[in-house]
């Protein structure tokens, strides 16, 4: 158990059995009235936001998450294998576990795996990952300009949009948590 002022982003939280993760929240004072939090709930299973409004003080329940640095080893049918770093066990996550994740992920890359008594919730990539461009329209002269994007390809099968300077075979800074471009990366 813990109290509302314990909130921070990314703790657990076990709501009428249902488990929600705090993505935002902000304590409120107001200069009339008692203090209140004002929380952004996404349930771990299904991925819903809600907003909550707690007093300040109230009393939560807290799940136990455990989060593990993991290996991704390679995709098997619809689950996706991952390795525990520390003690070599092997962790099946299903696709709609991973979800936009899986568009990041390349094999014997590192991501946070968390698990609820031991059923996998979520996976976390690192804020950015570099990836190699394998498709896109070749840059016409002239394209150096700032400005425009055009889609390109990347070696996960996702695509995102990059300046129409970069072409093909070129190493790329992605951000995970919404598929932006963030600078080319030379080797």
């Amino acid at each position: 158990m813990a109290t509302t002022n314990d909130l921070k982003n990314g703790t657990v939280l076990n709501l009428d059995g249902q488990l929600w993760a705090v993505v935002e929240f902000q304590h409120v004072k107001p200069g009339k009235g008692g203090a209140f939090v004002r929380t952004k709930l996404k349930n771990v299973l299904s991925g819903k936001t809600v907003d909550k409004t707690f007093n300040a003080g109230t009393k939560v329940e807290t799940a136990n998450v455990d989060k593990r640095d993991m290996q991704y080893l390679y995709k098997d049918g619809n689950d996706f294998v991952f390795m525990d770093t520390a003690t070599y066990d092997q962790l099946h996550v299903g696709e709609t576990v991973v979800g936009d994740a899986a568009s990041y992920m390349l094999e014997n890359q590192t991501a946070i795996v968390a698990t609820h008594e031991g059923t996998p919730l979520y996976v976390e990539l690192p804020a950015s990952v570099v990836l190699e461009i394998t498709y896109t329209e070749p840059g016409l002269q002239g394209d150096r300009s700032t400005g425009g994007t055009k889609p390109a390809t990347l070696e996960t099968g996702a695509e995102i949009q990059v300046p129409l300077f970069l072409e093909a075979g070129t190493k790329v800074k992605v951000d995970t948590r919404d598929g932006s471009y963030l600078g080319r990366v030379n080797d």
